[in-house]
């Protein structure tokens, strides 16, 4: 997850606070010792309480997926381990502040797209079927004109408009919306287990029908 630090006017400063609440991790901001939650982004305890931080969007894959859609990434050179943790285990959250939807994974490998309505927002969740590790979730509004994604013979389109859309980047190629690019929502992973911890009035989506 990766939320914006400026907060009105300020530029936050956050460390990590050492314990866990709601399973997850949570911060301290050097300005007010106030507590944070990392999956809100939200001050729980002291005199930030109640604060918020907007969320921007980004998606946990693996390096060689990102690579290949992004290989004009800069990375940290940084020591790691090998994770065992896999994106099959976990749920994509869209959360839009007055509705949030949590979508399996593994239902979503199954679908391949799925288009939706979040807070009154078209929105797509995406999963590239060349490589599962590599997802993202749009706006389905191009300027006024709401897209309806399938995947058809492996490509990302749109059978309205006959464009085909880059399943990461979401820039349309052909068809009237040509040079049209989709809009990336903010969008984060989760155990689902850990979903109504958070947003206790969270929908799940597990599947078509």
């Amino acid at each position: 997850m990766v939320h914006r630090r400026d907060l009105n006017g300020e530029t936050l400063v956050f460390g990590n606070q050492g314990a866990l609440w709601g399973n997850a991790m949570t911060w301290w901001d050097h300005g007010t010792g106030s507590v944070w939650s990392q999956p809100l982004g939200e001050a729980i305890l002291g005199p930030r309480k109640g604060d918020r931080l907007e969320l921007f969007p980004s998606s946990m894959t693996t390096w060689g997926a990102w690579r290949g859609a992004h290989p004009e990434t800069r990375a940290l050179d940084a020591p790691g381990g090998f994770d065992r943790l896999s994106l099959r285990d976990l749920a994509i959250v869209v959360d839009l502040g007055s509705e949030t939807t949590a979508y399996s994974v593994p239902a979503l490998e199954r679908e391949g797209v799925v288009n939706d309505t979040v807070a009154g927002v078209q929105i797509a969740v995406v999963l590239d079927p060349a490589d599962p590790s590599r997802w993202a979730v749009f706006s389905r509004d191009v300027d006024g004109t709401v897209v309806e994604l399938v995947y058809r013979d492996g490509a990302l389109v749109d059978p309205g408009s006959g464009t085909e859309f880059d399943p990461v980047r979401g820039i349309g190629t052909g068809g009237t919306l040509d040079g049209e690019i989709l809009g990336h929502l903010p969008a984060f992973t989760s155990f689902p287990r850990d979903v109504p911890t958070f947003w206790p009035e969270a929908r799940f989506w597990t599947g078509a029908g």
